[in-house]
This record gives structure tokens, C-alpha cells and sequence, in this order.
């Protein structure tokens, strides 16, 4: 994936974060992704930076999905 696309990623991933907040209304742990010093507009920062920022926010965002949500989905084919 190139830099671009890894911003790009980054700053989806964090507006999925920020509605994500707002719609739970308890304090969610992102402590992980917010000691990163790397963030969707930090341009300057390496390629390497923005995949670990990536992957840990969509870290931080699937384990709060899963301590969250109480509703389980049946998994089923089109």
C-alpha cells in the first residue's frame, strides 16, 4: 500500500472512531493509539508510522466494537 493510501486509511479510520464515540456514549480505550504521535494529518511521517497508527486504531476499534455491542449478527451468504 503506498503512503497516500495509508493516510488516506488512517484519516477513514479515525472518523470511524470519532462517530463511533458519539454514538457510545461510555468512555471507549483507545490509550494505545493516542500515546502514537502520528496522526491522519501528520503528512511528514513516515509510511511505517501511518501503518502502525492504522493498525492500531482499527486495533482499538474492533475491541471496543466487540465489548460494546450485545447484539450478535447470523452469519449468512447473499
Amino acid at each position: 500500500m503506498k503512503k497516500q493510501e495509508l493516510i488516506h486509511l488512517h484519516g477513514l479510520l479515525s472518523e470511524v472512531r470519532d462517530r463511533f464515540e458519539a454514538r457510545t456514549d461510555s468512555s471507549l480505550s483507545f490509550s494505545n493509539y493516542d500515546e502514537q504521535t502520528t496522526r491522519p494529518t501528520s503528512i511528514h511521517h513516515s509510511k511505517n508510522d501511518h501503518r502502525a497508527a492504522v493498525l492500531t486504531l482499527a486495533n482499538g476499534l474492533t475491541t471496543n466494537m466487540v465489548e460494546t455491542e450485545t447484539e450478535t449478527v447470523a452469519p449468512h451468504a447473499d
